[in-house]
């Protein structure tokens, strides 16, 4: 998705719509299940997979202004934000969780943002947690001096995100029975739902536990669409204790299924999207003859 709003958008050269990959592989073709991959985490180098998707619209809106977004010391979400700031010339500011983290040395990740440009500002996690209230909102905006910013929430899920995520559904029309994606804040399985043709369903695997997203996702399509689009599901049983968490089995599974198939598999939302997918089909979940789609969201990094 390109946006005329925005000089240089179309400059970047998001390679859309991302391929279709089929993949051979034994644990599902013994199911009689068909396994492909969308594999968004080409759309771009830097601004990867649904975060193209869901930061093209807001980009747009924010016509120029600073983006402010939040998110936590390891996020996918403030280091695409920090890498389409530095691209396109926006400033940028990360509401980093955690106020104990500006004392210390900066990780890999929080490290890449600073050097394209992100502004950082951390705050407590009990502010953090109230950050959706207009009166804390609008006070950490003023202690971070970004009062006329735009604002992206954490993981970049709001209207506009879910309406861009509606064309990775449309763009998988005849390409999957049921298109599974890996879930932290739900608003691409409410953007891909609402764009699948129908008698296609979508499958959300929640990397976080809580069993918070059913809710989630229901409110943010009815605030993309007034109300409820497509057919979907969330199984929430391989967020491998939670957001980050990657285990021993998961870590050798990624690396395994690295080495079958010749694809890095970035480990905290891909890697358990794939294994749930596995474990699935292993259950006979998917009738013989159905087309499983999985959507590769990122890559590893750095």
């Amino acid at each position: 998705m390109t946006s005329p709003d925005i000089p240089g958008l179309a400059a970047l050269r998001p390679r859309l719509p991302s391929p279709v990959q089929e993949v051979v592989d034994s644990r599902f073709e013994r199911h009689g299940v068909r396994l492909v991959l969308k594999r968004d985490d080409l759309i771009h180098r830097e601004l990867i997979g649904n975060k193209w998707r869901k930061l093209a619209p807001n980009l747009a809106a924010a016509a120029g202004r600073t983006v402010v977004t939040f998110g936590g010391a390891y996020s996918n979400h403030l280091r695409a934000t920090a890498a389409a700031g530095r691209l396109l010339g926006i400033p940028t500011v990360g509401v980093v969780r955690g106020e104990e983290l500006a004392g210390r040395p900066l990780n890999s990740s929080l490290t890449r943002c600073t050097a394209d440009g992100m502004r950082l500002h951390f705050v407590d996690r009990a502010t953090y947690r109230r950050k959706s209230e207009p009166r804390t909102l609008a006070s950490i905006l003023r202690a971070a001096d970004a009062e006329e910013a735009y604002v992206v929430p954490e993981g970049g899920s709001n209207a506009r995100a879910v309406r861009g995520c509606r064309a990775l559904g449309a763009e998988l029309h005849d390409q999957g029975d049921v298109v599974a994606v890996a879930c932290g804040t739900g608003g691409t399985l409410a953007g891909l739902a609402a764009g699948l043709a129908p008698g296609q369903r979508a499958l959300g695997v929640p990397v976080l536990k809580g069993g918070f997203l059913t809710a989630d996702v229901a409110s943010l399509q009815q605030q993309a669409f007034g109300g409820p689009r497509g057919t979907w599901s969330l199984d929430d049983r391989f967020h491998f204790g939670g957001y980050a968490r990657v285990p021993d089995e998961l870590d050798a599974f990624a690396a395994d299924f690295e080495q079958r198939h010749g694809l890095p598999v970035e480990r905290v939302y891909v890697a358990k999207l794939l294994y749930g997918l596995v474990a699935l089909a292993g259950e006979d979940a998917f009738p013989r003859g159905t087309t499983v789609a999985a959507v590769i969201t990122g890559r590893p990094f750095p």
